[in-house]
């Protein structure tokens, strides 16, 4: 049997030796196949409110009509969207039973006070420099740099589809050069519904009520996921206002409807969690009570944080696969030991 096993385990590290990879470019070409923008033809909206804005005590009754109820389910293995799955054939019982308590809990915790939300965000004058960064500039002299988000760039090999190579997508295409002369802009942001948490969730495992206890968290996480929907709505209508007719459904906004993103640390744009660190010191995080762990996990645990780009044509993308030039690259540009910087990106190498 364990010779059998053996060959099995053989068999499939062959299989994965041999699997095909699909091939890197090397950096100067991705970075000429950068996405194309028209920046003759785009003239960036400046934001009514520049600088660093506090909201603390954020109103959560306001934030529950933001909820994404589709990820709740899946804390509980239920699979389908919402709202099917309330009437799905295999899994529709459980599925509403379970949205039921959401219900009734999120109404005690609106009552209640069981949590409170806060945040941060700022807009701020900014151009993309060395192709793939982003500088952050604080005020429109654009002389003194507040800080600078350093960009990975999509480095496999690109199709060409209807005669058109695929572009080799980075974050900092979406944001005018800084040799363009254009005067830009981009926004931060950080914010949680998981303040006071720590009281409740004890309250339901004392009383082994491990089920409240994970209801109580899915919500929290439910609430800071709507902070940042309800926060970057406010910013395209109002803040920054590129958007300010926009009459979108919460199902429209779910969907992405609107126009630009809010790209967040360690997802598949920016992959690197270390883009926090920078974002939390520029922010002054601590004054709404929020932190970041050594290894760069927010505190509490029900927080978002990231960035606002709002060109048109912005779009999220999957970074992937990066080479050893551009993460010697990457490193020379922030000043960084080349070994730390592979230990931060190690899933994309």
């Amino acid at each position: 049997y364990v010779q059998e096993l053996n060959a099995d385990y053989d068999k499939v590290r062959t299989q994965h030796a041999n699997k095909k990879q699909t091939p890197l470019w090397s950096l100067a070409k991705i970075r000429a196949n950068k996405t194309p923008v028209d920046w003759a033809a785009f003239k960036p909206t400046v934001p009514r409110a520049l600088g660093r804005r506090v909201f603390k005590n954020f109103d959560l009754a306001e934030l529950a009509r933001y909820i994404d109820w589709g990820p709740f389910f899946q804390t509980w293995d239920l699979a389908g969207p919402y709202p099917a799955i309330l009437t799905d054939e295999v899994v529709g019982v459980e599925a509403t039973r379970v949205f039921a308590d959401a219900q009734a809990m999120l109404k005690k915790i609106i009552e209640g006070r069981w949590l409170t939300a806060s945040g941060v965000m700022g807009l701020y004058p900014a151009n993309s420099v060395n192709d793939d960064d982003i500088e952050f500039y604080t005020d429109e002299s654009r002389t003194q740099v507040l800080m600078t988000w350093y960009g990975l760039r999509q480095q496999t090999e690109k199709h060409v589809i209807d005669g058109v190579t695929r572009p080799s997508r980075c974050l900092a295409d979406f944001i005018a050069p800084k040799s363009s002369g254009i005067a830009d802009y981009a926004g931060l942001f950080a914010v949680t519904a998981g303040l006071g948490i720590e009281k409740k969730e004890k309250a339901f495992i004392d009383a082994l009520d491990d089920y409240s206890a994970i209801m109580f968290k899915s919500l929290a996480d439910r609430l800071a996921e709507a902070f940042a929907e309800a926060l970057h709505h406010r910013v395209r209508t109002d803040l920054w206002g590129y958007a300010a007719s926009e009459q979108l459904s919460n199902d429209d906004m779910i969907a992405e409807k609107y126009r630009g993103i809010r790209p967040a640390p360690g997802y598949p744009a920016c992959p690197d969690h270390s883009a926090k660190s920078e974002l939390f010191r520029v922010l002054q995080c601590d004054e709404v009570d929020m932190t970041l762990t050594e290894s760069l996990a927010m505190m509490p645990a029900a927080s978002v944080s990231g960035f606002y780009i709002g060109h048109p044509d912005a779009v999220y993308f999957n970074v992937g696969k990066i080479g050893e030039d551009q993460l010697h690259d990457m490193a020379t540009r922030r000043g960084m030991d080349e070994a730390v910087l592979a230990r931060l990106l190690a899933p994309n190498l």
